[in-house]
């Protein structure tokens, strides 16, 4: 007899991340729900795609993340909590966030596994990246030091890059679609290694994982082989696919950092998340899996993966 699947929870399920998360719960047959937050209940946008979620089988779950009891209840009904809400925000209120929810999981004392919102390049080999992304590097080690010391069962899912934010526009800068003057940018050398994931076989891996005794207490590298790629070499596969040929233009590694001054500041956390990945050879210069890590295309042979060349395709 076939064991129960696991009650899924979704925090931030109508997110960017978290509405493919909701899906790909539904398609692996968990029972899924979504968090229903009360200050979403004037965003039109929202609701309908709530109502999406409900005709492919979501549930949910009326609470708040200010109101901890209401939080704890919550989570109460479930075995797994997955926090997609963003982890972008250089304030401390994503942070506060994600501590509110180990808190009430605590509480709950019945959460067999959490996902904590990173969903990123690992945090753990960032603390010295430069500032601003520095500091929501440590910010998210500490929630992940306040997940163990709370001895909550978790997998943390390292992403490296989404896709659809470096991948249709060849990693370019203030467009998140192909160039159309057949001219790009190239970072240092435009050879350092990437790794771009479609967001929505993020979400495969991640649920993958709730109920795999693999991962728990561990950090799940994304790192599909065919999606391991240079700047140059996405831009060829591009070439390829649209049979042009385009002028490339170098930006050094003190012109990219001063394209921070007087930025916004988001504009500034993209600019020092990025930097290593493009000028330091970032995340593979000297990547190796260590002890509490797994990688993903290893342990889930099964998950025929888009490649980068595929993702493209839809923008040829």
């Amino acid at each position: 007899m076939a064991s129960e699947k696991s009650r899924v929870l979704v925090l931030g399920g109508t997110g960017y991340l978290g509405k493919r998360l909701v899906k790909a719960s539904l398609r692996e047959g968990h029972p899924t729900y979504v968090l229903q937050r009360p200050e979403n209940c004037m965003d039109i946008n929202k609701i309908q795609l709530l109502l999406r979620l409900k005709k492919h089988g979501a549930k949910f779950i009326e609470g708040s993340l200010s109101d901890h009891e209401s939080l704890v209840r919550a989570v109460k009904q479930v075995d797994v909590v997955i926090s997609a809400l963003s982890s972008s925000d250089i304030s401390t209120t994503a942070t506060q966030l994600q501590l509110k929810i180990a808190a009430a999981i605590k509480e709950a004392g019945n959460v067999k596994r959490f996902i904590p919102a990173e969903f990123c390049i690992d945090p753990a080999r960032h603390v010295h990246d430069l500032e601003p992304a520095k500091t929501l590097n440590v910010r998210m080690m500490d929630v992940r030091q306040a997940i163990v010391e709370a001895n909550i069962p978790y997998t943390s899912i390292a992403a490296n890059c989404f896709a659809g934010y470096f991948v249709p526009n060849l990693c370019q800068l203030g467009s998140l679609l192909p160039p159309k003057d057949n001219k790009v940018s190239i970072f240092g050398d435009g050879n350092a290694k990437a790794i771009y994931v479609d967001e929505n076989d993020i979400a495969t891996y991640t649920i993958k994982t709730i109920d795999d005794p693999r991962t728990i207490n561990k950090t799940l590298h994304l790192m599909p082989p065919e999606n391991i790629q240079s700047q140059n070499e996405l831009i060829s596969i591009w070439e390829k696919l649209t049979g042009k040929k385009y002028e490339r233009s170098t930006i050094s590694g003190e012109d990219y950092l001063a394209i921070m001054n007087g930025a916004d500041a988001i504009i500034q956390f993209g600019i020092t998340h990025n930097y290593p990945i493009f000028y330091e050879g970032g995340y593979l210069k000297s990547f190796e899996l260590k002890e509490g890590d797994e990688e993903a295309t290893k342990l889930y042979p099964d998950v025929k993966y888009t490649t980068v060349e595929e993702y493209l395709k839809r923008y040829a």
